[in-house]
């Protein structure tokens, strides 16, 4: 058939809508049109996806190829969208057979070989995917933060030529076993190490176990950066919906998830001059900021009275309310 629909998520803050991508092959001049909101990334895939169909052992239709990516007024952007409008040029052209992908979403980025790339911000993905009982296929250099995902059966590819194989009946592609660590590791810093200071470490035990923010003044020398450093040590291991929670936003920021220490709450420590933005997070793409990753954590502020007024100031709702909102005007 010479128009073919298959499924995949973009990537909206810590979100990840599903997006539909349609392939139609028409007869007239050889074209290859990405519509449906695409930024620079995604346009560039025609170059990328034309390269892995042939470097694959296929042909790349002489033919005029539409690709829309649905809805249309979500914006695109990264180079998550290659594999599956490869796949979808592949089967609109009746070179592989894709119904054993229709409750399935793809992600990868193909490098001109075929090679299937890392993406970045995949984990929200994988947990809408869970939500909406979709199967998932990812690069096999997502399988270390693809691990933490439980009752979502995630295929492991590592290039289009073998994705392809096993549409079209060859062996099946690898199935990712997920692995939820329930030990503790050892702290390296311990709030028993410090000895005397009873007062201040009854009031971090207060404030660990109601959640309170605190704030630690004295002079110099005794110990205040030393105990808050320590306050993680007596904080309890997050449960699996805050430690998923937390994971996403650092899978959004491109920062490593380790599944060892999945469940060890966070502990944010930026530097004095770090700016609003920084804090509370923004941008042109906006990301999480300092406060975000610390969520389901501890934000230390350390030497608090040489931060600059705007990034104080910005604290102000997040405080109150304990919520991040950011209003653009575009």
């Amino acid at each position: 058939m010479s128009l073919t629909q298959l499924k995949t998520r973009a990537q909206l803050g810590i979100h990840a809508p599903e997006v539909r991508v349609e392939v139609h092959i028409s007869n007239g001049l050889p074209a290859f049109t990405v519509v449906g909101l695409p930024e620079t990334a995604v346009r560039e895939a025609r170059d990328r996806v034309r390269s892995a169909i042939l470097n694959s052992g296929f042909e790349f239709p002489a033919r005029r190829i539409t690709v829309n990516l649905a809805p249309a007024d979500l914006p695109k952007e990264g180079g998550r969208y290659d594999l599956p409008i490869a796949l979808g040029i592949l089967s609109a052209s009746e070179q592989i057979e894709t119904s054993g992908l229709a409750d399935k979403v793809c992600f990868g980025e193909l490098a001109l070989s075929g090679e299937c790339c890392r993406i970045e911000g995949l984990l929200p993905a994988l947990i809408a995917s869970k939500k909406a009982r979709q199967g998932a296929i990812i690069p096999g250099q997502n399988r270390t933060e693809a691990m933490l995902l439980q009752d979502l059966p995630i295929q492991l590819a590592t290039s289009l030529a073998e994705i392809c194989s096993s549409l079209n009946g060859g062996k099946a592609l690898p199935v990712l076993d997920p692995m939820l660590p329930q030990h503790r590791p050892e702290p390296t810093m311990d709030l028993a190490e410090v000895y005397g200071q009873y007062r201040a470490k009854r009031a971090l035990e207060i404030a660990a176990a109601g959640g309170h923010h605190m704030l630690m003044m004295g002079p110099p020398g005794t110990g205040k950066s030393m105990l808050a450093q320590r306050l993680n040590s007596i904080l309890p291991l997050m449960n699996e919906d805050e430690a998923m929670s937390s994971a996403s936003i650092r899978s959004v920021c491109q920062l490593p998830v380790n599944p060892d220490n999945w469940l060890e709450r966070p502990f944010q420590t930026p530097h004095h001059t770090v700016s609003g933005i920084a804090l509370v997070g923004g941008g042109r793409n906006p990301k999480p900021g300092e406060i975000s990753l610390a969520h389901n954590g501890v934000l230390f502020l350390d030497e608090f009275a040489e931060f600059n007024r705007a990034a104080i100031e910005v604290l102000r709702e997040p405080l109150e309310t304990g919520r991040i909102h950011i209003s653009r005007a575009s």
